[in-house]
């Protein structure tokens, strides 16, 4: 039997990379290059095969309580732990915390995207005006968590999302909520699917929400508009009694957008977002278990391969909508670097989060455009995932230097925390 799309990758990425005399080997010095960005490229998608994304999105609105983020931040019903040191392997270890009881063990929802209200807005409160300090997590849902090729859990349930209030670091609080797809019944009702994508990068800018979609491009949400479903079927979208639900969620998240990959094939592997220059732009990265991708595992939207080697692509945004500024990438550099899991770049400096497997520590490396190696800037811990730049600038969330936020996946290793950027 077949194993699940997640087992394929985390078998591969738990397996220690060994040299034909069997010694295990150290990651590899990570080469840049720059490279033509005109070959990368998006195309703008309002809608799906059901009709226009707001206007499916109206006719669920007139059925449904809407809500805004600020609503189900300030609703916040999970308490999570905060972290007074350095959990684990982690280095130059800020700030952070951990999950309760049941989300750092549980084995069906994994941990892998993160953002903050940082990449929201420059001064890092939310909303735009307001005092609120938040962590975004994205979850996948994996129906088969050891890997053995066998569902444990018939239903994947796709992608939930994680609103943390970080106001007060000592107490942080939390609530989770479910990423969908609206849609329409066959017989022609307003409903919502689940988003069944890995969500291995996410990205908050102004009120939108962007996360990564492995083989096709990026998905944008609005969190102006959060629907408010009925709880206790642990069903998704209009079920048979007349009520909507999420698989036991309170709120559901719609998608709103999308940006298909129109280009060269990328794999659209995790987020950043870049607030060091003008205009603010988003860069791209690739994950590989050994410094080449693949293109093979999966159906890609776009072109064909321009390269195999991992890279790092950066489209321009609007600030004044907060969408692409241009559909065609602006820059593009290649890194020889095996498993990145998460990027953020300021201007032409670029770090990267890499992983070594379940039981082995991650590490914060960086280089800049053109450069020929990469460095590590410090360790990270074990699983490790997205990443996060916060800006000391932020002036309404300021720390005393700028630190990079990371989350780590593996059960009873789930930390979210931040490192000083330059390693101290």
């Amino acid at each position: 039997m077949s194993m699940t799309r997640r087992g394929i990758l985390k078998g591969l990425a738990a397996a220690p990379f060994v040299s034909a005399a069997g010694a295990l080997l150290t990651p590899t010095v990570a080469e840049a290059a720059t490279i033509d960005a005109g070959q990368f490229a998006l195309t703008s998608r309002s809608g799906n095969s059901y009709g226009e994304f707001a206007d499916l999105t109206a006719g669920l609105a007139a059925k449904l309580p809407t809500v805004d983020a600020a609503a189900v931040i300030a609703a916040t019903n999970r308490n999570a732990t905060h972290l007074g040191s350095a959990p684990g392997t982690v280095e130059a270890f800020s700030t952070g915390f951990t999950w309760d009881g049941g989300d750092q063990a549980v084995e069906y929802w994994i941990p892998q995207g993160v953002t903050t209200s940082a990449d929201a807005y420059g001064d890092g409160l939310y909303p735009s005006g307001g005092s609120k300090k938040v962590v975004l997590v994205s979850w996948y849902f994996e129906t088969d968590p050891d890997g053995d090729g066998v569902d444990e859990y018939a239903v994947d349930k796709g992608i939930r999302l994680t609103f943390v209030d970080y106001t007060t670091a000592s107490t942080p609080t939390y609530r989770h909520v479910l990423l969908v797809e609206p849609v329409r019944t066959g017989s022609g009702e307003y409903s919502f699917n689940p988003i069944r994508k890995h969500a291995g990068g996410i990205m908050w800018y102004g009120d939108l929400l962007y996360v990564v979609d492995t083989y096709k491009g990026l998905r944008v949400f609005d969190l102006n508009t959060l629907l408010t479903v009925a709880t206790g079927v642990d069903v998704c979208g209009l079920h048979t009694d007349g009520n909507y639900y999420g698989y036991g969620y309170q709120y559901v998240l719609p998608q709103s957008h999308a940006y298909d990959n129109a280009g060269k094939y990328l794999r659209y592997t995790t987020i950043g977002l870049d607030r060091a220059g003008t205009p603010d732009s988003l860069v791209i990265s690739e994950y590989s278990t050994s410094g080449t991708v693949s293109y093979t595992d999966g159906a890609f939207s776009g072109t064909g391969v321009a390269t195999t080697t991992p890279k790092v692509v950066r489209w321009n945004l609007d600030y004044t909508d907060r969408l692409p500024a241009s559909l065609t990438a602006s820059e593009a550099v290649t890194v020889a670097q095996q498993k990145i899991q998460g990027v953020v770049s300021r201007g032409s400096k670029h770090y990267l989060s890499v992983s070594a497997g379940p039981s082995t520590k991650g590490a914060l490396r960086t280089f800049d455009s053109g450069a020929s190696s990469a460095t590590t800037v410090c360790d990270l811990g074990i699983g490790c995932e997205d990443l996060s730049y916060h800006s000391s600038a932020a002036a309404g969330w300021a720390y005393s230097e700028s630190v990079i936020w990371n989350v780590s996946e593996y059960a009873g290793k789930r930390y979210v925390y931040a490192v000083h950027a330059d390693g101290s």
